[in-house]
């Protein structure tokens, strides 16, 4: 008798357990959905995968990182230069970020993906494809445990978290974000200035960076072709994408189609190197002009950016 009661009482705990836990994230999706959500149209980091990873690293809101740091996803600190805060982790005593209040938490988490190269791939996965977001982060290095896309996984499909990558209700303009948008063919794209309009004929994809229309260049392409095709002289795709020769460019090369932006769209302000990439590559990457990257940032042209270094874009 005492043993089926000690059964029971080991069963019941469980149960309780397993009722706290999902009160606990129902709770957490309630209260942070509305800034996941506002964070997917600012930054493009799927709402879901912000939500799941909150959940997963920071136990539910509940973490002692979290409710002393505000740190909901376990950033530490690499080039930080605010608050820090100490826990043991993968070594004793760890370094990692503190934020006056958890809203920064999420913004950190989003800017922490978007400027990094090594994540830079996971923008160009299909919208909804949150599998290769788990799958992609887990790739790129930001968890060390072999089950954390599982992990991610399990949560977005119990809960449900794909609804809110499709809510409407934040307004957004697909120049904001950094990854390039591909435009359809034969028609006009308005952007947010009433000057600005680009107009496409042919079929090949063309795609518009801080509202600067761009293609890539193809395996037998020269800068002579794209010239002919878009009624443009070789020495303006020359000035447009602030090179000197056309051997500059080649194949898979992104060749701007008018003159890049003096500074970066909007709330894309700096971009954090992962290191070896030179001035050129950061401003053909976000769409400025090499020459105001140069001043904003006292840097020359041909400046090999070092790891965590930060480059001004606007």
């Amino acid at each position: 008798m005492k043993t089926e009661f000690c059964v029971f009482a080991v069963l019941l705990t469980g149960l309780l357990a397993g009722a706290a836990v999902q009160s606990d994230r129902k709770a957490y999706i309630d209260k942070w959905s509305s800034v996941a959500v506002s964070e997917m149209y600012r930054s493009g980091v799927p709402a879901s995968i912000t939500l799941a990873q909150g959940m997963l690293e920071s136990g539910n809101g509940k973490s002692e990182l979290a409710v002393k740091g505000n740190n909901h996803f376990g950033i530490k600190c690499h080039d930080w230069k605010g608050e820090t805060i100490r826990f043991d982790d993968d070594i004793k005593n760890e370094c990692f970020r503190k934020y006056p209040h958890a809203e920064a938490s999420f913004r950190d988490h989003s800017d922490f993906l978007r400027y990094r190269d090594r994540y830079k791939f996971l923008f160009d996965l299909e919208p909804g494809d949150y599998k290769g977001w788990a799958f992609g982060l887990k790739k790129a290095g930001y968890a060390t445990d072999p089950k954390y896309p599982q992990k991610l996984i399990s949560l977005i499909e119990e809960y449900n978290l794909t609804r809110f990558d499709n809510v409407k209700s934040v307004p957004v303009t697909p120049a904001e974000l950094e990854t390039p948008v591909r435009l359809k063919d034969n028609t006009s794209r308005p952007d947010a200035a009433a000057d600005e309009t680009y107009v496409f004929r042919l079929s090949r994809s063309r795609y518009s960076q801080n509202k600067v229309p761009f293609i890539y260049l193809g395996e037998h392409e020269t800068l002579a072709d794209v010239a002919r095709t878009y009624d443009l002289f070789v020495a303006e795709l020359l000035r447009f994408n602030d090179v000197d020769s056309s051997d500059d460019l080649g194949p898979g090369s992104v060749v701007y189609l008018q003159r890049k932006k003096s500074k970066s769209a909007k709330k894309v302000d700096k971009y954090v190197a992962e290191g070896g990439e030179t001035l050129w590559e950061v401003s053909q990457r976000f769409g400025v002009r090499l020459k105001n990257l140069m001043k904003r940032n006292n840097l020359a042209a041909d400046y090999v950016l070092k790891p965590e270094e930060t480059v001004k874009l606007r």
